[in-house]
């Protein structure tokens, strides 16, 4: 088990060109990111890597994503950067974009790396088209097999949307992976050293023990999912968030870090309009097929 090492936990970015019009952008993310990237490079000792677990962009498009990447360029950080999608990404912009890739673009982004000791894998939960998340077979192809190369080594997962906590409740299923997609990967990762899995998609900071494993979900970057409102809707308040991560001997630790905000609201939708945006996403997704 690595000593000590500590890494920076990001989520739900949304950045977006100043020269994209996007009247769903409820904050200045931008300026947020900056903000925050000028806090982690201040810590002492600095991180040992950073984590990007989806949403990097609101729109998905090559020039969100060329924003995204000057962001972390102005700030100098000498930190790798781990970037997974999430439903507001588009393959292939974050590949032309992020990566300068012009084949393949429809492929899932999936890849893992070894970082003093700790596997860090990062999954693509992006379902095209969809709210929720799903994982492609050859993606769990492609784990098992990584998971057989370092059986010794703890791992730390990555996937914009989290496991579905109630395998059975397949209505919760738009703010999680698919029901069958969870339960694969739960058979999957028993018995193996995973110290955790960090999402975000929902916008609130939630650690959950999912068979085992801490599931740690982030505010993110660009609105805060008002809790004490869920039984009505989800109202998106303004806030933000980063967390601070530490694996020890002992196993994960995670520090939230807040940005100060007043809590005005931003947006509100009820569930059953959310339901009515759930089918007109998978209307246009099989339109599209």
């Amino acid at each position: 088990m690595p000593q000590n090492l500590t890494f920076i936990h990001l989520t739900d970015l949304h950045i977006n060109a100043p020269s994209v019009q996007d009247d769903h952008l409820f904050s200045d993310t931008s300026a947020t990111l900056r903000k925050i990237l000028s806090e982690v490079k201040a810590l002492a000792p600095q991180p040992k890597f950073i984590v990007a677990s989806g949403d990097l962009t609101n729109r998905g498009d090559v020039e969100s994503y060329q924003h995204l990447k000057s962001i972390f360029d102005e700030a100098a950080l000498d930190i790798p950067v781990v970037w997974a999608l999430g439903n507001h990404d588009r393959r292939a912009g974050f590949y032309r974009g992020m990566l300068g890739r012009a084949e393949n673009l429809g492929a899932p982004y999936f890849h893992d790396r070894v970082i003093e000791g700790l596997h860090v894998i990062a999954l693509d939960s992006s379902a095209p088209g969809k709210i929720g998340g799903s994982i492609e077979a050859e993606q769990f192809a492609w784990l098992e097999s990584r998971l057989n190369d370092h059986p010794d080594l703890p791992k730390l997962l990555v996937s914009h949307h989290a496991p579905l906590l109630d395998e059975d409740d397949i209505e919760m299923e738009w703010e999680a992976i698919s029901a069958p997609d969870t339960i694969r990967l739960r058979k999957l990762l028993a018995g193996r050293n995973v110290i955790g899995l960090l999402s975000g998609h929902i916008h609130f900071d939630r650690v959950s023990s999912w068979h085992g494993v801490p599931v740690v979900v982030g505010i993110g970057q660009h609105a805060a999912t008002d809790v004490l409102s869920l039984h009505k809707g989800v109202r998106m308040v303004s806030g933000a968030s980063f967390a601070i991560g530490t694996v020890r001997p002992s196993g994960l630790t995670v520090s939230f870090t807040p940005q100060p905000t007043d809590r005005r609201e931003l947006h509100m939708i009820t569930f059953a309009a959310m339901a009515e945006l759930i089918a007109k996403y998978e209307a246009a997704a099989e339109a599209a097929e």
